[in-house]
């Protein structure tokens, strides 16, 4: 039996960090749950600690970011963000200083999500910020660090994101002809990837893991 934990979770108001929080909530494992956003979620629970942060002076909020386990599931799209420069905020720098933060306070494992075709040397944008934002944390030094590099995502979003509805409805008939090696390029479901997380803190193995979508859908189910 472990002893009762305290999960720290950021960008719960995203599509698979929604998911994760509920599942964080009803869990056994954690008799605490910070959530770091920059505003509040309309939940109220007893284990639930709301921390509402300005993540451009992360640092600031340090003291209140104490927790075992992190998972990070901040991100953005190039389209919302407005710029290169802002996507790179929210992906890499945001990603990659929380991870140093809650080192420091003593985290023990740092479970984020990432993308499929990450790749610090890409000459594709989006892929080599979620690379590089990989490669940062991985230099952290964490006890335990678990990488997800989930597929297309399904599932309902707060915003409407129209190109990848569009995939989404291209992908999903065609995701039962992807076999063998292509079964890691079939969309998955955000309530997969955060079963997924939270079933790899349970696990407690120590070094580092990159899961890729077909490992996720497994472990998730």
């Amino acid at each position: 039996m472990h002893r009762t934990r305290t999960a720290l979770i950021a960008g719960a108001s995203g599509l698979v960090g929604s998911h994760l929080l509920l599942m964080l909530l009803q869990s056994d494992r954690y008799s605490q749950v910070i959530s770091v956003g920059r505003r509040e979620l309309a939940i109220i629970h007893p284990k639930l600690d709301q921390q509402i942060v300005d993540f451009d002076n992360l640092k600031k909020s340090a003291s209140e970011l104490a927790a075992d386990d992190v998972f990070c599931c901040l991100g953005t799209t190039i389209k919302k963000a407005g710029t290169k420069k802002a996507f790179y905020k929210v992906d890499h720098t945001y990603v990659t200083q929380l991870a140093e933060i809650t080192l420091r306070r003593n985290a023990t494992q740092f479970l984020v999500v990432s993308a499929m075709g990450a790749d610090a040397s890409s000459r594709i944008f989006y892929n080599r910020v979620k690379g590089e934002m990989e490669r940062d944390i991985q230099a952290l030094g964490f006890t335990s660090l678990h990488i997800f590099r989930p597929a297309l995502l399904l599932g309902e979003r707060e915003e409407h994101r129209t190109g990848e509805e569009i995939s989404a409805r291209i992908m999903k008939p065609l995701s039962m002809l992807m076999i063998g090696p292509m079964r890691k390029y079939r969309p998955i479901k955000a309530e997969t990837v955060a079963s997924a997380m939270l079933r790899a803190a349970a696990q407690d193995q120590k070094g580092d893991k990159v899961y890729l979508s077909d490992e996720i859908e497994r472990l998730g189910r």
